[in-house]
């Protein structure tokens, strides 16, 4: 079944390269679909274009769908050629002519955005309450190590003190960082597009201020074109915030990796969450730390090869969208559950206490101690060139450290006003108005 078959007969190889995965990929996307259609059948009789019992039928219908989607009934027939074809079918059959009113005022073009928005709003969901819970782990921690001294490098050279409290708190604020971005990302998604039909509107007096309060929504797409340009930009959006917290959680596992080699011995890896060697009995690998590295990166690209199935398309709808679907939606999938992955293995990570005590980190105490010469009066310039000939004639000793207090230094971690920063970031997204809308639509 096509929704736009004119009774003309299409090729078979054509109608297969044309569906492609959209049937796979469309199972994820058939709840969404139906409360798209709970919606629009409620506008629909709101402006008299459906009576009380042709709704009263269609919301039974679309209710019994819903139920079989979540309970893994649903399916896509083999000759369908998609989820809104699939449930329209469904609907034909069993209601007749009234079936088939559901698709009066749309195309699947409102459609489809409809329900990738309504996907991209719960899967984002997701994605900040699963960094939201890897952000507590990591404060816990910041704050347990908080006074255990590490070595901090730069240039992969031996640099200056740091402490461990202050490397677990900075990935903590690096994703409270990445909420920021995720944020934008759900305003952009948290946007009905109901109503502009094949992107241009609708002759019918359509209700768009309804469906948008009826589906959750914290705004709508006003002008209809827009609407329909969205696509695709909203995907690349939403890829480059999932892409920045894949880079976070690559850049935390190459830390992880790098520091827990023998040559480093900041931590040790507990036995059950490395790999060994089938020649090598004494290596203990990092694989899943190299695969959450590996796999973060991986999520970087998709905001680009987004970008370029669309580069340069003019405005309105095309079928090269349909090719950012699927990668987009297991984006979300590979994305999560690295997250969670991270979280479960790194509160097993074992810190080496007396690693700055190493004959290795000698100097790194030096730029403390231009910084007691300058306390006691010297001139910076001066104080610097006096420890650098020290170390070099292998003289330096440092004297007594001073104590970082200044705020986001290892004496003064503020963690409290980066887990502000994180609470107030999550309520700005809202989800429970969404969570109201969708009971509302179900019951």
């Amino acid at each position: 079944m096509k929704l736009w078959d004119k009774g003309t007969q299409l090729n078979p190889v054509i109608q297969e390269f044309t569906t492609g995965s959209d049937r796979e990929t469309d199972i994820r996307l058939a709840g969404y679909d139906i409360l798209g259609s709970i919606a629009h059948a409620k506008m629909l009789a709101e402006i008299g274009l459906l009576n009380d019992q042709e709704l009263t039928s269609l919301l039974r219908e679309l209710k019994d769908i819903y139920a079989m989607v979540q309970n893994g009934e649903f399916t896509i027939e083999r000759d369908v050629e998609d989820i809104h074809s699939q449930i329209e079918m469904m609907l034909t059959r069993s209601l007749g002519d009234t079936g088939k009113k559901i698709h009066t005022a749309r195309s699947r073009n409102d459609q489809v955005l409809l329900d990738l928005k309504l996907y991209s709003r719960d899967r984002i969901k997701d994605i900040v309450l699963a960094s939201k819970k890897l952000f507590d782990s990591l404060i816990s921690l910041s704050n347990r190590y908080k006074e255990i001294l590490m070595p901090g490098y730069t240039h992969m050279q031996v640099a200056m003190p740091s402490s461990f409290g202050l490397w677990f708190g900075a990935w903590a604020e690096c994703l409270a960082e990445d909420t920021l971005l995720l944020e934008s990302a759900y305003r952009i998604t948290d946007q009905n597009p109901l109503g502009s039909a094949a992107g241009f509107g609708s002759s019918f007096p359509v209700d768009r201020k309804l469906t948008t309060e009826l589906l959750g929504f914290g705004n709508m797409h006003v002008n209809v074109v827009n609407a329909q340009m969205n696509r695709g930009k909203m995907e690349r959006i939403v890829a480059f915030s999932l892409g920045s917290v894949g880079a976070t959680l690559s850049r935390l596992s190459t830390d992880i990796c790098t520091w827990s080699g023998q040559n480093f011995r900041f931590f040790e890896l507990p036995d059950e969450i490395t790999t060994g060697s089938s020649i090598m009995p004494h290596k203990k690998n990092p694989d899943v730390f190299e695969l959450i590295r590996a796999k973060g990166n991986k999520l970087q690209s998709l905001a680009a090869e987004i970008a370029l199935i669309g580069t340069n398309l003019p405005s309105g709808y095309h079928r090269d969208f349909q090719l950012i679907k699927e990668s987009y939606i297991k984006a979300f999938d590979i994305l999560e559950e690295i997250i969670r992955v991270t979280d479960l293995v790194i509160s097993g990570i074992r810190i080496n206490p007396g690693i700055i005590n190493d004959e290795l980190y000698r100097n790194i105490h030096s730029v403390e101690e231009v910084n007691r010469l300058v306390m006691q009066g010297y001139p910076f310039r001066d104080a610097y060139r006096a420890v650098a000939e020290r170390i070099s004639g292998g003289s330096f000793t440092p004297g007594e450290l001073p104590v970082h207090t200044h705020e986001g230094s290892m004496g003064n971690l503020c963690n409290d006003l980066i887990q502000e920063k994180m609470d107030e970031l999550i309520k700005k997204f809202e989800f429970d108005r969404v969570e109201k809308a969708f009971q509302s639509l179900l019951h």
